[in-house]
């Protein structure tokens, strides 16, 4: 075991934790602004939030009612932050009246027939990516004194991690385009009616519901496995389409949403699988999520941590928040423990000369130190990065803990490069990745690369739980060079297509096709330690399910995520450009290369353009409703088999007298306590 540490585990990890955006001034999500930059963002009348979370992901319906109060009509642009891994399913806009279902065409296509639309002053609306950071809607015209009702429907995976679930809706933008937020922060007051609704419903027993800093939420649980969770603003406008609902306290969209779940602990580790098949389709989809069972047993010897600051002008906000999580990691360390500090801006600089011991008072000083600094200037990410990898020891365990926004904007920022500097050493890159701003491409493809494992964070996050979860991972042994099979059952066009490591408590997810019916040998196989390790079971493959078809999208979204990497890098090709457009038009999906516009019926039917998507939706609309009209369902497979025979990790079984789901219950308490102390002060 030692030596499979000192060889394969040389760098145990990289926790990127990006912190809270407590004190920068932020933009309020959802403004439907004027193009020409004119006059200023119209009211939001009503802005409904509808979640369901089911079955292994989750459906975000999103409605609003905006007014224009000018006496001009206006084409206006509508800015969302990319939710991760989020896949646009529906843009409605209603036209005369009637809700009209956007379709998905190559990008300059539809670009062209907005334009049209656009210019013939008729109604047309058109979703593009902003790259990974923003959806961005334009509506022409939004009419002089009236309303404009536009909603967005996306899907996305909604795995557990240690027994924990977690949904975010964005609402923050991530601070690090100045441009950007200079026009969205000149009017960050939205008045009128916020509601949001979500609801859990898991065939897993759910212990506990919570949502960070929205002491209005309520939370009422249904059922075992059922939550229901209500979150409400203003006062709901009068009549359907935001009528005069009278004046109300204005109030500000300005922070994501968080909603964490809490699994029952003890449950089993566990093969649950989701497929999609028509009657008499020779082809079905599959979704695969695989969650362990708790194997994998501490690391007992001192560590290495290596802490990578990035104190650029874009953390100026952060920073503070930032200098406080730091001190509480080290406050974690054990006498066995080294650390120390690099900060990086334009050039990468050792706070700390080289690895030092975690005594009291190195903990003191450099703590001190780190909460002493201003941040300014760019960030070279790469410099820090490089830093941190030249200075670990090979005979120690290490963590590299990088704080950054991971936005790389001086010295290398190609991410071919990022991924060499990752592959000259035996990494394991542990991500945290926080803010709607972040780069998640270029992240993302450096922990694949390096077998560790991603989790993003917004700026709402229980971050202490979060860094305790991450902790977690880096004291336990790993399950490398995973791979999973299926024989028996005709399978393709799986994704991921490298699946690399496992880390406690996390849960695999794996897309794909198949053909036939009947028993399947599946084999999950890896190393702990450098010893093989295979994990097996057998279940059916069903002839027909036609229970939950949005897990074609949730395919195509994975196969097109496997393609843009590809492109990001080796460059891009004509095929892969190709098949992303391909796979984005048929599954009604807005890629880099896709988008989805929405004009009127008969302008659909003149340009001969099929309504795939609209059909499509109808077809997951009547699915949903159906699904809930009745429980939650299990969709187990290996109970007849168990493919583990421990069951999985949760936060309970972390050890210690408190674990980190009971710390974060305590924290409302503590802020309050705090609060009041100050208040003593200050009297």
């Amino acid at each position: 075991m030692k030596h499979e540490r000192t060889r394969c585990h040389f760098l145990t990890g990289l926790i990127l934790m990006i912190l809270m955006l407590l004190a920068a001034p932020a933009w309020s999500a959802g403004l439907l602004s004027p193009v020409d930059g004119s006059l200023p963002p119209l009211q939001i009348r009503d802005h409904q939030v509808r979640v369901v979370i089911e079955d292994g992901y989750a459906i975000t319906t999103v409605e609003q009612v905006f007014h224009n109060p000018h006496d001009r009509d206006l084409e206006a642009l509508y800015s969302f932050p990319l939710p991760e891994k989020a896949s646009l399913a529906e843009l409605t806009l209603w036209i005369d009246g009637q809700p009209v279902v956007g379709e998905v065409l190559e990008r300059e296509q539809a670009r062209q027939l907005y334009e049209e639309e656009k210019a013939a002053g008729r109604d047309a609306g058109i979703t593009e990516k902003d790259s990974y950071k923003t959806f961005e809607t334009r509506i022409s015209p939004v009419r002089a004194g009236q309303d404009t009702r536009v909603r967005l429907v996306y899907f996305q995976p909604a795995a557990v991690d240690t027994g924990i679930g977690r949904y975010v809706y964005p609402l923050e933008e991530g601070g690090v385009d100045e441009q950007k937020l200079a026009f969205w922060t000149a009017n960050d007051k939205v008045c009128g009616h916020f509601s949001f609704d979500l609801k859990i419903r898991s065939a897993y027993p759910v212990e506990a519901v919570r949502m960070p800093n929205q002491p209005q939420v309520v939370a009422q649980k249904l059922g075992d496995g059922e939550w229901q969770l209500h979150l409400e603003q203003g006062a709901a406008p009068a009549g359907e389409g935001g009528g005069k609902g009278g004046s109300t306290p204005a109030f500000v969209l300005d922070r994501d949403l968080v909603v964490y779940w809490r699994l029952q602990s003890g449950l089993p580790g566990s093969v649950d699988m989701l497929a999609y098949r028509k009657a008499g389709s020779p082809r079905g989809t599959y979704m695969l999520v695989v969650t362990p069972g708790d194997d994998l047993q501490p690391i007992t010897e001192g560590r290495d941590w290596a802490f990578v600051l990035d104190i650029s002008g874009s953390m100026q906000g952060k920073y503070a928040t930032l200098a406080d999580a730091v001190q509480r990691s080290l406050k974690q360390m054990r006498p066995e423990d080294r650390f120390s500090i690099i900060l990086f801006n334009n050039v990468a600089r050792a706070l700390t000369p080289g690895f030092v011991s975690a005594t009291p008072e190195n903990v003191r000083r450099y703590s001190q130190q780190v909460a002493s600094v201003t941040p300014d200037q760019g960030t070279n990410l790469y410099a820090g990065l490089d830093k941190a990898l030249s200075s670990l020891d090979a005979d120690r365990t290490s963590v590299v803990v990088l704080v950054t926004d991971g936005v790389a904007n001086v010295g290398e920022t190609r991410q071919r490069q990022f991924i060499d500097l990752v592959r000259r050493k035996d990494v394991r890159l542990f991500t945290l990745i926080m803010g709607n701003s972040a780069n998640r491409p270029l992240l993302e493809t450096m922990t694949r690369e390096s077998n560790g494992f991603a989790v993003s964070l917004s700026n709402s996050d229980d971050v202490v739980g979060q860094l305790l979860s991450a902790a977690s991972k880096a004291s336990h042994q790993a399950l490398h060079g995973v791979t999973l099979s299926i024989e028996g059952v005709k399978t393709a066009d799986q994704t991921p297509k490298t699946i690399g490591s496992l880390y406690r408590g996390q849960q695999l997810v794996v897309f794909g096709h198949y053909w036939g019916e009947g028993p399947a040998h599946v084999r999950l196989q890896g190393r702990i330690s450098g010893q093989p390790k295979t994990y097996e079971t057998v279940f059916d493959f069903p002839e027909v399910a036609e229970d939950n078809p949005e897990i074609e999208r949730l395919w195509a979204y994975a196969a097109i995520e496997d393609a843009m990497e590809e492109i990001h890098d080796f460059g891009e090709k004509a095929d892969l450009r190709q098949a992303v457009v391909d796979l984005g038009v048929e599954y009604g999906l807005v890629t880099d290369y896709t988008a989805m516009v929405v004009v009127s019926e008969d302008i659909f039917d003149s340009h001969g353009i099929q309504r795939h998507n609209k059909q499509r939706r109808a077809l997951e609309q009547a699915a949903q409703s159906q699904r809930l009209a009745g429980p939650p369902q299990s969709r187990r497979v290996d109970s007849q088999q168990p493919m583990f025979s421990s069951p999985r990790a949760s936060h309970s079984q972390g050890g210690g007298a408190l674990d980190p789901w009971s710390l974060l219950l305590l924290l409302p308490l503590a802020w309050l306590m705090l609060g009041r102390i100050r208040s003593r002060a200050a009297a």
